[in-house]
């Protein structure tokens, strides 16, 4: 096992060893090798690598290293930062698991229940990523979630570029059982009043965080940016149910004209909570 100092040595070390696995926390990784499901040949350990366990400011942004715990984004001082990332790192799970779990081991292992992972995507947040001879590349988190980029031979993801709003943020889960546990639903929900918008995304109903668009824009539209930023329950519940059906669609209508297929009553009973969530979140980011 490699135990390097600095992002560019785990990359050397990388790039030496192709089939080594990088390991920070290793809260999803060793669950995957004592079931069995993963050999790694070799493992690259983060954890000597103090660059990348803090943060910075850098032009508007927050520059979060991947290394950072979900323990130390739960605290104040960062929530005073990104509101809605703390609030997500203090539901991932018992202590035990937000004090080894990664902000970086998250993003790339990109589990659908990631909690972190809507907000970063309803964030718009960038990753940097570190590559052999010490070069930097920048891509949307979002194009890694959803796979239409990935990393390659020898690449880490050093850090999170995340623009700082310094507005409401909200994020909720639901979970199959009292206390923390895996979300069978979560909503993260930003606004962005200089751009008068809305961003909202739902975790855990599918591969990726899903982005409900059109019912980001047609709140936004109906939001007074000007005044008291408040909306009636009528368009609380009807922004819960569009986002529910955006992401929980009815099925297609047969080609045969046959009578249309229904949603099974689990998918009815998830399409309810996450508009119950998408209401309850903008709700809380309005008031």
């Amino acid at each position: 096992m490699a135990l390097p100092a600095s992002l560019d040595e785990a990359v050397a070390a990388l790039t030496a060893m192709p089939t080594a696995v990088p390991v920070a926390g290793g809260t999803d990784l060793m669950a995957a090798v004592n079931s069995g499901l993963l050999r790694p040949a070799g493992l690259v350990g983060l954890g000597r690598i103090s660059e990348i366990r803090g943060w910075q400011y850098q032009d508007g942004h927050a520059l979060l290293g991947a290394g950072l715990t979900l323990a130390r984004m739960g605290r104040p001082d960062f929530a005073a930062l990104i509101p809605g990332l703390a609030a997500a790192a203090r539901a991932a799970g018992p202590p035990q698991v937000r004090n080894a779990g990664t902000l970086g081991g998250n993003i790339v292992t990109s589990a659908p229940t990631g909690d972190t992972l809507p907000v970063l995507a309803a964030l718009e947040a960038n990753l940097v990523i570190a590559g052999p001879g010490g070069a930097r590349r920048e891509i949307p988190v979002s194009h890694l979630l959803a796979g239409r980029e990935m990393l390659r031979p020898g690449e880490l993801v050093g850090y999170v570029r995340v623009p700082l709003l310094h507005a409401p943020q909200t994020f909720l889960k639901a979970t199959g059982r009292t206390g923390p546990g895996r979300a069978t639903a979560s909503v993260a929900l930003v606004l962005d009043p200089a751009r008068r918008g809305v961003r909202c995304a739902v975790g855990a109903v599918a591969a990726m965080p899903l982005r409900p668009l059109e019912a980001e824009e047609w709140v936004a539209s109906i939001i007074d940016w000007d005044g008291e930023r408040t909306l009636v329950p009528e368009a609380l519940a009807a922004f819960g149910d569009y986002v529910a059906a955006a992401c929980i669609p009815d099925p297609p209508p047969p080609p045969d004209g046959t009578e249309p297929q229904t949603l099974p009553p689990a998918a009815l009973h998830l399409r309810r909570t996450v508009a119950a969530l998408a209401r309850r979140a903008l709700g809380r980011a309005l008031s």
